[in-house]
């Protein structure tokens, strides 16, 4: 079912209250009018200049202008020389903060994405933030991509209720520095989520 977009104004908001916020919402790539999309239940917050862990954190380079424009925009990154990560930028130009989205529960396409995949397990497809974007399709030419506006990736409303009790907060994944901060949010009952501890 398609649910409404989310506006500009949703972006805008501070980055820590718009992670605990995109939990529920759907995000959705379209590519020659099909769709592939998954709720989103995992994500991590970066807060530029004040966040040793974010790419942020040392101000504006090639890699990351995208990071620094208007809250809801797309910031697509690549590491290990083979995987891409998708961002949410939040709050306003310049600020330089954003949220990793890491885990999704699969809702449409589930066999476009286990195409691009290459996996059959369904619970395979969509939990990390490598694999999400690999069955998603994102790459960087999603990069500085308007969430409000595009018309190749995009973030619904998708009417989920989330109470605040069912929102769990950690220490976020794979980085050495900030490593103790608890900016990764999650929904406590999802089976689809990257990692427990």
């Amino acid at each position: 079912m398609i649910h409404p977009r989310l506006g500009e104004a949703f972006f805008q908001l501070p980055v820590l209250r718009t992670a605990k916020e995109l939990l529920g919402k759907t995000l959705v790539t379209a590519h020659r009018s099909t769709r592939t999309s998954g709720i989103i239940v995992e994500v991590e917050a970066y807060s530029g200049e004040t966040d040793p862990a974010a790419h942020s954190f040392h101000g504006p380079t090639k890699r990351n202008e995208a990071m620094f424009r208007a809250g809801g925009h797309c910031y697509v990154y690549f590491i290990y020389g083979k995987h891409f990560c998708v961002n949410v930028v939040t709050e306003g130009e310049g600020v330089g903060h954003a949220v990793l989205i890491r885990s999704l529960q699969p809702l449409e396409g589930l066999d476009r994405m286990k195409k691009r995949r290459k996996v059959k397990d369904v619970f395979h497809l969509t939990s990390g933030p490598a694999k999400l974007c690999q069955a998603l399709g994102i790459d960087r030419k999603f990069n500085e991509e308007f969430f409000p506006t595009s018309k190749k990736i995009w973030i619904e409303d998708s009417g989920i209720k989330i109470i605040p009790s069912n929102i769990a907060s950690g220490p976020r994944i794979g980085i050495s520095k900030a490593a103790d901060r608890a900016d990764r949010f999650y929904l406590r009952d999802s089976s689809w989520i990257s990692r427990r501890k």
